[in-house]
Protein backbone atom coordinates (compact mmCIF):
# COMPACT_ATOMS: atom_id res chain seq x y z
CA UNK A 1 0.00 0.00 0.00
CA UNK A 2 1.06 3.34 -0.75
CA UNK A 3 0.17 6.50 0.84
CA UNK A 4 0.87 10.30 0.19
CA UNK A 5 -0.22 13.48 1.55
CA UNK A 6 -0.19 16.90 -0.56
CA UNK A 7 -1.07 20.11 1.72
CA UNK A 8 0.49 22.97 0.09
CA UNK A 9 -1.50 25.59 1.33
CA UNK A 10 -1.81 24.03 4.92
CA UNK A 11 -5.16 23.53 5.33
CA UNK A 12 -6.33 21.85 2.60
CA UNK A 13 -5.08 18.18 1.73
CA UNK A 14 -4.98 15.65 -0.33
CA UNK A 15 -4.61 12.20 0.94
CA UNK A 16 -4.26 9.63 -1.92
CA UNK A 17 -3.94 5.68 -0.91
CA UNK A 18 -3.27 2.95 -3.44
CA UNK A 19 -4.30 -0.77 -2.41
CA UNK A 20 -2.37 -3.80 -4.06
CA UNK A 21 -4.05 -7.01 -3.80
CA UNK A 22 -1.86 -8.46 -0.74
CA UNK A 23 -3.51 -5.30 0.98
CA UNK A 24 -6.90 -7.00 1.25
CA UNK A 25 -6.64 -10.88 -0.28
CA UNK A 26 -6.17 -12.33 3.11
CA UNK A 27 -9.51 -10.52 4.28
CA UNK A 28 -11.37 -11.31 1.91
CA UNK A 29 -10.37 -15.26 1.54
CA UNK A 30 -11.28 -14.97 5.10
CA UNK A 31 -14.59 -13.75 4.86
CA UNK A 32 -15.90 -15.97 1.76
CA UNK A 33 -14.86 -19.14 4.03
CA UNK A 34 -17.28 -17.92 6.58
CA UNK A 35 -19.96 -17.16 3.80
CA UNK A 36 -19.52 -20.70 2.74
CA UNK A 37 -20.26 -22.20 6.20
CA UNK A 38 -23.28 -20.00 6.67
CA UNK A 39 -24.20 -20.14 2.89
CA UNK A 40 -27.46 -22.30 2.01
CA UNK A 41 -27.22 -23.10 -1.73
CA UNK A 42 -30.04 -25.67 -2.90
CA UNK A 43 -28.53 -28.86 -3.65
CA UNK A 44 -24.97 -28.52 -1.73
CA UNK A 45 -25.42 -29.41 2.22
CA UNK A 46 -24.56 -26.82 4.57
CA UNK A 47 -20.63 -25.34 4.37
CA UNK A 48 -20.18 -27.90 1.41
CA UNK A 49 -21.09 -25.62 -1.68
CA UNK A 50 -18.21 -25.03 -3.99
CA UNK A 51 -15.83 -21.93 -3.06
CA UNK A 52 -16.53 -21.24 -6.96
CA UNK A 53 -20.14 -20.47 -6.76
CA UNK A 54 -19.66 -18.75 -3.37
CA UNK A 55 -16.83 -16.40 -5.30
CA UNK A 56 -19.59 -15.73 -8.24
CA UNK A 57 -22.59 -15.27 -5.70
CA UNK A 58 -20.43 -13.23 -3.13
CA UNK A 59 -16.85 -12.13 -4.36
CA UNK A 60 -17.21 -8.68 -5.88
CA UNK A 61 -19.42 -7.46 -2.62
CA UNK A 62 -16.81 -9.08 -0.06
CA UNK A 63 -14.20 -7.46 -2.11
CA UNK A 64 -15.28 -3.86 -1.89
CA UNK A 65 -16.07 -4.26 1.82
CA UNK A 66 -12.49 -5.50 2.18
CA UNK A 67 -11.30 -2.68 0.30
CA UNK A 68 -13.56 0.12 2.35
CA UNK A 69 -12.63 -1.12 5.49
CA UNK A 70 -8.97 -1.01 4.31
CA UNK A 71 -8.97 2.26 3.31
CA UNK A 72 -10.85 3.69 5.89
CA UNK A 73 -8.42 2.47 9.18
CA UNK A 74 -5.61 3.43 6.07
CA UNK A 75 -6.55 6.94 6.68
CA UNK A 76 -6.84 7.16 10.20
CA UNK A 77 -3.85 5.31 10.88
CA UNK A 78 -1.94 8.20 8.60
CA UNK A 79 -4.02 11.25 10.18
CA UNK A 80 -3.07 9.96 13.85
CA UNK A 81 0.56 9.17 12.73
CA UNK A 82 1.34 12.26 11.41
CA UNK A 83 -0.76 14.14 14.26
CA UNK A 84 -2.57 15.75 11.23
CA UNK A 85 -6.47 17.96 12.59
CA UNK A 86 -8.44 16.69 10.33
CA UNK A 87 -11.91 18.77 10.55
CA UNK A 88 -15.15 17.32 9.72
CA UNK A 89 -14.63 13.86 7.58
CA UNK A 90 -12.95 13.05 4.20
CA UNK A 91 -14.51 13.92 1.14
CA UNK A 92 -13.98 11.86 -2.39
CA UNK A 93 -11.52 14.25 -4.03
CA UNK A 94 -12.99 15.61 -7.44
CA UNK A 95 -9.62 14.28 -9.10
CA UNK A 96 -10.20 11.13 -8.02
CA UNK A 97 -10.55 8.19 -11.18
CA UNK A 98 -13.47 5.73 -11.61
CA UNK A 99 -11.96 2.52 -10.36
CA UNK A 100 -13.52 -1.05 -11.40
CA UNK A 101 -12.94 -3.21 -8.77
CA UNK A 102 -13.58 -6.14 -11.31
CA UNK A 103 -10.08 -5.93 -12.72
CA UNK A 104 -6.78 -6.44 -10.95
CA UNK A 105 -5.57 -3.92 -8.34
CA UNK A 106 -4.04 -1.61 -7.83
CA UNK A 107 -6.70 1.08 -6.80
CA UNK A 108 -5.92 4.34 -6.33
CA UNK A 109 -8.47 6.67 -3.92
CA UNK A 110 -7.73 9.95 -3.52
CA UNK A 111 -9.53 12.55 -0.64
CA UNK A 112 -9.90 15.76 0.22
CA UNK A 113 -8.89 16.48 3.76
CA UNK A 114 -9.96 20.05 5.87
CA UNK A 115 -6.84 20.55 7.85
CA UNK A 116 -7.61 22.11 11.12
CA UNK A 117 -5.18 26.06 11.05
CA UNK A 118 -2.56 26.02 12.78
CA UNK A 119 -2.24 28.84 15.70
CA UNK A 120 -0.20 30.23 19.03
CA UNK A 121 -1.85 30.49 22.42
CA UNK A 122 -0.40 31.02 25.52
CA UNK A 123 -2.23 32.74 28.81
CA UNK A 124 -0.51 33.63 31.75
CA UNK A 125 -0.55 36.09 34.59
CA UNK A 126 0.57 39.18 31.58
CA UNK A 127 -3.17 38.53 30.08
CA UNK A 128 -5.79 40.81 32.25
CA UNK A 129 -9.39 39.37 31.67
CA UNK A 130 -12.54 40.52 34.09
CA UNK A 131 -13.75 38.48 36.52
CA UNK A 132 -17.19 39.70 38.29
CA UNK A 133 -18.01 39.04 41.86
CA UNK A 134 -21.75 39.39 42.29
CA UNK A 135 -22.76 40.90 46.00
CA UNK A 136 -25.03 38.67 48.31
CA UNK A 137 -26.76 41.58 49.60
CA UNK A 138 -29.28 41.70 52.77
CA UNK A 139 -32.32 42.19 49.44
CA UNK A 140 -31.33 38.70 47.94
CA UNK A 141 -31.35 36.84 51.61
CA UNK A 142 -34.82 38.42 52.23
CA UNK A 143 -36.00 37.43 48.78
CA UNK A 144 -34.38 33.85 49.22
CA UNK A 145 -36.05 33.02 52.98
CA UNK A 146 -39.13 34.66 51.55
CA UNK A 147 -39.13 32.06 48.36
CA UNK A 148 -38.59 29.34 51.61
CA UNK A 149 -41.47 30.07 53.26
CA UNK A 150 -43.85 30.17 50.28
CA UNK A 151 -42.45 26.83 49.61
CA UNK A 152 -42.78 24.94 52.63
CA UNK A 153 -46.32 27.09 53.27
CA UNK A 154 -49.36 25.07 53.92
CA UNK A 155 -53.30 26.51 53.09
CA UNK A 156 -55.63 26.40 55.99
CA UNK A 157 -59.09 27.63 56.58
CA UNK A 158 -60.35 30.97 55.70
CA UNK A 159 -62.77 33.10 57.10
CA UNK A 160 -63.52 35.30 53.72
CA UNK A 161 -61.66 35.88 50.75
CA UNK A 162 -58.47 37.51 49.93
CA UNK A 163 -56.13 37.21 46.85
CA UNK A 164 -54.52 34.03 46.77
CA UNK A 165 -57.22 32.20 48.58
CA UNK A 166 -58.31 28.91 46.80
CA UNK A 167 -62.41 28.67 47.04
CA UNK A 168 -64.20 25.61 46.71
CA UNK A 169 -67.50 25.00 45.79
CA UNK A 170 -70.21 23.45 43.56
CA UNK A 171 -71.28 25.25 40.40
CA UNK A 172 -74.76 25.24 39.12
CA UNK A 173 -75.87 26.19 35.18
CA UNK A 174 -78.42 28.93 35.23
CA UNK A 175 -81.46 29.72 32.82
CA UNK A 176 -82.54 33.16 31.51
CA UNK A 177 -84.25 33.86 34.28
CA UNK A 178 -81.57 33.14 36.48
CA UNK A 179 -82.80 29.77 37.79
CA UNK A 180 -80.82 26.72 38.40
CA UNK A 181 -81.67 24.93 34.55
CA UNK A 182 -83.34 22.23 34.70
CA UNK A 183 -80.89 18.69 33.38
CA UNK A 184 -77.90 21.70 33.09
CA UNK A 185 -74.71 21.17 34.10
CA UNK A 186 -73.66 20.96 37.75
CA UNK A 187 -69.90 20.35 38.97
CA UNK A 188 -69.55 19.73 42.82
CA UNK A 189 -66.32 20.49 44.31
CA UNK A 190 -64.91 22.84 41.31
CA UNK A 191 -61.69 24.82 42.35
CA UNK A 192 -61.60 28.46 41.76
CA UNK A 193 -58.41 31.04 42.25
CA UNK A 194 -60.05 33.99 41.56
CA UNK A 195 -57.03 36.45 41.03
CA UNK A 196 -55.87 34.41 37.89
CA UNK A 197 -60.02 35.46 36.25
CA UNK A 198 -58.91 37.45 33.00
CA UNK A 199 -62.43 39.35 33.60
CA UNK A 200 -62.36 42.03 36.42
CA UNK A 201 -65.84 42.42 36.69
CA UNK A 202 -65.83 38.76 37.04
CA UNK A 203 -62.96 39.14 39.71
CA UNK A 204 -64.65 41.90 42.03
CA UNK A 205 -68.11 39.52 42.36
CA UNK A 206 -65.78 37.47 44.96
CA UNK A 207 -64.42 40.02 46.98
CA UNK A 208 -65.58 39.45 50.39
CA UNK A 209 -66.60 36.00 50.03
CA UNK A 210 -67.52 33.65 52.81
CA UNK A 211 -68.17 29.98 53.06
CA UNK A 212 -71.99 29.85 52.54
CA UNK A 213 -72.26 32.37 49.78
CA UNK A 214 -73.78 32.01 46.19
CA UNK A 215 -71.96 33.96 43.60
CA UNK A 216 -73.71 34.03 39.98
CA UNK A 217 -70.96 34.36 37.54
CA UNK A 218 -70.33 33.95 34.27
CA UNK A 219 -67.14 31.18 33.69
CA UNK A 220 -66.72 32.30 29.57
CA UNK A 221 -66.17 35.59 30.41
CA UNK A 222 -64.12 35.21 33.18
CA UNK A 223 -61.65 33.18 31.40
CA UNK A 224 -62.50 34.98 27.89
CA UNK A 225 -63.36 32.35 26.65
CA UNK A 226 -60.44 30.26 27.18
CA UNK A 227 -59.07 26.64 27.76
CA UNK A 228 -59.99 27.37 31.75
CA UNK A 229 -63.79 27.33 30.90
CA UNK A 230 -62.96 23.98 29.96
CA UNK A 231 -61.32 22.92 33.13
CA UNK A 232 -63.55 24.25 35.28
CA UNK A 233 -67.03 22.65 34.07
CA UNK A 234 -64.96 19.23 33.49
CA UNK A 235 -66.04 19.21 30.19
CA UNK A 236 -63.95 18.90 26.53
CA UNK A 237 -62.40 21.89 25.38
CA UNK A 238 -64.73 21.52 21.78
CA UNK A 239 -67.57 21.90 24.13
CA UNK A 240 -66.71 24.41 25.99
CA UNK A 241 -68.58 27.08 24.05
CA UNK A 242 -71.80 25.82 24.51
CA UNK A 243 -71.95 27.12 28.02
CA UNK A 244 -71.42 31.03 27.88
CA UNK A 245 -74.18 32.13 30.17
CA UNK A 246 -74.60 32.38 34.12
CA UNK A 247 -73.46 29.89 36.68
CA UNK A 248 -74.14 30.02 40.31
CA UNK A 249 -71.24 28.75 42.26
CA UNK A 250 -71.97 28.21 46.45
CA UNK A 251 -68.77 28.19 48.57
CA UNK A 252 -68.18 25.21 50.51
CA UNK A 253 -64.75 26.14 51.61
CA UNK A 254 -62.07 28.97 51.72
CA UNK A 255 -58.39 27.81 51.84
CA UNK A 256 -56.05 30.66 52.73
CA UNK A 257 -52.09 29.84 52.14
CA UNK A 258 -50.19 30.82 55.22
CA UNK A 259 -46.32 31.28 54.49
CA UNK A 260 -44.17 29.36 56.96
CA UNK A 261 -42.85 30.81 59.81
CA UNK A 262 -39.32 31.32 60.10
CA UNK A 263 -38.66 29.23 62.65
CA UNK A 264 -37.16 25.83 63.77
CA UNK A 265 -39.31 23.87 61.92
CA UNK A 266 -38.87 25.39 58.21
CA UNK A 267 -34.64 25.49 59.33
CA UNK A 268 -35.01 21.54 59.66
CA UNK A 269 -37.14 21.55 56.72
CA UNK A 270 -34.57 22.93 54.31
CA UNK A 271 -31.18 21.80 56.34
CA UNK A 272 -32.18 18.99 58.05
CA UNK A 273 -32.69 18.20 62.03
CA UNK A 274 -30.85 21.13 64.01
CA UNK A 275 -28.63 21.85 61.34
CA UNK A 276 -28.88 25.12 61.93
CA UNK A 277 -30.36 26.49 65.49
CA UNK A 278 -31.34 30.64 64.66
CA UNK A 279 -32.51 32.64 62.04
CA UNK A 280 -28.81 34.05 62.42
CA UNK A 281 -27.63 31.15 61.39
CA UNK A 282 -30.03 30.67 59.05
CA UNK A 283 -29.54 33.59 56.87
CA UNK A 284 -26.03 33.38 56.65
CA UNK A 285 -26.17 29.51 55.87
CA UNK A 286 -28.78 30.74 52.96
CA UNK A 287 -26.20 33.63 51.75
CA UNK A 288 -23.21 31.06 51.87
CA UNK A 289 -25.60 29.08 49.57
CA UNK A 290 -26.68 31.99 47.54
CA UNK A 291 -23.09 33.10 46.81
CA UNK A 292 -22.04 29.02 45.88
CA UNK A 293 -25.04 29.14 43.40
CA UNK A 294 -23.68 32.99 41.75
CA UNK A 295 -19.93 31.64 41.92
CA UNK A 296 -21.47 28.97 39.10
CA UNK A 297 -22.88 32.51 36.82
CA UNK A 298 -19.35 33.94 37.65
CA UNK A 299 -17.54 31.11 36.26
CA UNK A 300 -19.92 31.06 33.26
CA UNK A 301 -19.82 35.12 32.50
CA UNK A 302 -15.84 34.56 33.26
CA UNK A 303 -15.89 31.78 30.24
CA UNK A 304 -17.51 33.90 28.05
CA UNK A 305 -15.03 36.63 28.75
CA UNK A 306 -12.46 34.25 28.38
CA UNK A 307 -13.43 32.85 24.77
CA UNK A 308 -13.97 36.29 23.65
CA UNK A 309 -9.96 37.65 24.85
CA UNK A 310 -8.64 34.06 23.74
CA UNK A 311 -10.42 34.75 20.01
CA UNK A 312 -9.50 38.61 19.89
CA UNK A 313 -5.87 37.20 20.53
CA UNK A 314 -5.97 34.14 18.08
CA UNK A 315 -7.25 36.88 15.51
CA UNK A 316 -8.62 35.54 12.25
CA UNK A 317 -8.33 32.21 11.25
CA UNK A 318 -7.90 30.85 7.35
CA UNK A 319 -10.43 27.88 6.76
CA UNK A 320 -10.63 25.98 3.50
CA UNK A 321 -13.84 27.27 3.20
CA UNK A 322 -14.96 25.47 0.12
CA UNK A 323 -14.28 21.69 1.45
CA UNK A 324 -15.47 23.11 4.78
CA UNK A 325 -18.70 23.53 2.59
CA UNK A 326 -19.23 20.30 1.10
CA UNK A 327 -18.87 18.38 4.49
CA UNK A 328 -21.42 20.90 5.77
CA UNK A 329 -23.59 19.79 3.05
CA UNK A 330 -22.90 16.22 3.53
CA UNK A 331 -23.88 16.53 6.89
CA UNK A 332 -27.13 18.13 5.99
CA UNK A 333 -28.23 16.71 3.23
CA UNK A 334 -31.85 17.80 3.24
CA UNK A 335 -30.56 21.27 2.99
CA UNK A 336 -29.81 23.77 0.08
CA UNK A 337 -26.90 25.94 -0.42
CA UNK A 338 -29.07 28.72 0.78
CA UNK A 339 -29.12 27.08 4.32
CA UNK A 340 -25.31 25.65 3.85
CA UNK A 341 -24.10 30.00 3.46
CA UNK A 342 -26.59 31.52 5.93
CA UNK A 343 -24.93 29.61 8.81
CA UNK A 344 -21.71 28.90 7.32
CA UNK A 345 -20.24 32.12 9.06
CA UNK A 346 -21.92 30.91 12.79
CA UNK A 347 -20.77 27.34 12.11
CA UNK A 348 -17.01 28.57 11.48
CA UNK A 349 -17.39 30.83 14.84
CA UNK A 350 -18.17 27.77 17.08
CA UNK A 351 -15.83 25.26 15.21
CA UNK A 352 -13.05 28.71 16.15
CA UNK A 353 -13.67 28.16 19.79
CA UNK A 354 -13.38 24.49 19.62
CA UNK A 355 -9.88 24.87 18.41
CA UNK A 356 -8.97 27.40 21.02
CA UNK A 357 -10.69 25.43 23.82
CA UNK A 358 -8.81 22.04 23.00
CA UNK A 359 -5.41 24.14 23.15
CA UNK A 360 -6.35 25.37 25.80
CA UNK A 361 -7.63 21.98 27.51
CA UNK A 362 -3.93 20.69 25.71
CA UNK A 363 -1.67 23.24 27.59
CA UNK A 364 -3.48 22.75 31.01
CA UNK A 365 -3.24 19.12 31.04
CA UNK A 366 -7.33 18.78 31.10
CA UNK A 367 -8.44 15.26 31.48
CA UNK A 368 -11.95 14.30 31.91
CA UNK A 369 -13.17 10.75 32.97
CA UNK A 370 -16.60 9.02 33.48
CA UNK A 371 -16.42 10.56 36.86
CA UNK A 372 -15.86 14.12 36.21
CA UNK A 373 -18.74 13.71 34.05
CA UNK A 374 -20.73 12.34 36.84
CA UNK A 375 -20.15 14.38 38.82
CA UNK A 376 -21.73 17.51 36.25
CA UNK A 377 -24.56 15.52 36.32
CA UNK A 378 -24.99 15.67 40.09
CA UNK A 379 -24.74 19.48 40.00
CA UNK A 380 -27.43 19.59 37.34
CA UNK A 381 -29.39 16.85 39.53
CA UNK A 382 -28.92 19.27 42.86
CA UNK A 383 -29.80 22.33 40.84
CA UNK A 384 -32.97 20.94 39.74
CA UNK A 385 -33.73 19.53 43.31
CA UNK A 386 -33.26 23.08 44.12
CA UNK A 387 -35.53 24.64 41.90
CA UNK A 388 -38.50 23.11 44.15
CA UNK A 389 -37.08 24.25 47.66
CA UNK A 390 -35.09 20.79 48.13
CA UNK A 391 -31.67 22.11 49.05
CA UNK A 392 -30.98 18.86 51.18
CA UNK A 393 -31.36 15.59 49.04
CA UNK A 394 -29.58 12.91 49.90
CA UNK A 395 -26.33 11.39 47.87
CA UNK A 396 -28.62 8.40 46.77
CA UNK A 397 -31.61 10.50 45.21
CA UNK A 398 -28.82 13.08 43.37
CA UNK A 399 -26.92 9.55 42.14
CA UNK A 400 -30.38 8.07 40.80
CA UNK A 401 -31.21 11.09 39.88
CA UNK A 402 -27.85 12.32 37.87
CA UNK A 403 -28.07 8.68 36.56
CA UNK A 404 -31.04 9.04 34.60
CA UNK A 405 -30.24 12.20 33.60
CA UNK A 406 -27.04 10.40 32.05
CA UNK A 407 -29.05 8.26 30.10
CA UNK A 408 -30.77 11.02 27.75
CA UNK A 409 -29.55 11.05 24.74
CA UNK A 410 -26.56 13.25 23.97
CA UNK A 411 -26.56 14.79 27.41
CA UNK A 412 -23.25 12.49 28.63
CA UNK A 413 -21.79 14.64 25.71
CA UNK A 414 -23.21 18.25 26.89
CA UNK A 415 -22.17 16.69 30.63
CA UNK A 416 -18.44 16.32 29.11
CA UNK A 417 -17.81 19.22 27.68
CA UNK A 418 -19.11 20.78 30.65
CA UNK A 419 -16.69 19.10 32.77
CA UNK A 420 -13.96 20.22 30.27
CA UNK A 421 -15.24 24.33 30.60
CA UNK A 422 -15.25 23.92 34.44
CA UNK A 423 -11.44 22.68 34.41
CA UNK A 424 -10.26 25.35 31.76
CA UNK A 425 -11.88 27.71 34.05
CA UNK A 426 -10.35 26.47 37.45
CA UNK A 427 -6.98 26.25 35.78
CA UNK A 428 -7.20 29.67 34.28
CA UNK A 429 -8.93 31.29 37.22
CA UNK A 430 -5.11 30.63 38.70
CA UNK A 431 -3.09 31.47 35.80
CA UNK A 432 -4.28 34.69 33.90
CA UNK A 433 -4.21 38.22 36.03
CA UNK A 434 -8.30 38.42 37.18
CA UNK A 435 -9.40 41.99 37.20
CA UNK A 436 -11.87 41.58 40.13
CA UNK A 437 -15.16 43.67 39.74
CA UNK A 438 -17.83 43.99 42.33
CA UNK A 439 -21.49 43.62 40.52
CA UNK A 440 -25.23 43.48 42.04
CA UNK A 441 -27.49 40.62 40.55
CA UNK A 442 -29.85 42.43 38.99
CA UNK A 443 -26.91 44.51 37.15
CA UNK A 444 -24.93 41.36 36.56
CA UNK A 445 -28.14 39.74 34.58
CA UNK A 446 -28.93 42.95 32.82
CA UNK A 447 -25.39 42.47 31.46
CA UNK A 448 -25.98 38.94 30.82
CA UNK A 449 -29.53 39.84 28.99
CA UNK A 450 -27.68 42.63 27.14
CA UNK A 451 -24.69 40.29 25.23
CA UNK A 452 -27.09 37.70 24.12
Amino acid sequence: MKVSFENPDKINGLLTITVEEDDYKNDVEKELKNYRKRANVPGFRPGMAPMGLIKRQFGSAVKMDAINKVVGNEINKYLTDNKINMLGQPMASDKQEPQDLEKAAPYTFMFDIAVAPEFDLTLDNNDNIDYYDITVDDKLVDNQVKSLQGRFGKYGPGEEYKEGDVLKGDLRELDENGNTKEGGLTVEGASIMPQYLKNDDQKKLFEGAKPGDIITFNPYKAYDGGAEVATLLKVDREKKDEYQGDFSYQITEIQHFEEHAVDQELFDQVYGKDAVKDEKEFRERIAKDIKEQLTTDEDYKFLQDLRAYAENKVGQLTYPDTLLKRIMKESNKDKDDEFINKNYDASIKELTWSLIRGKLAEQEGVKVDDNDVKNVAREVARAQFAQYGMANMGDEYVNNYADELLKQKGTAEQFAERAVDLKIVSALKGKVTLNHKEISLDDFNKMLTEQK
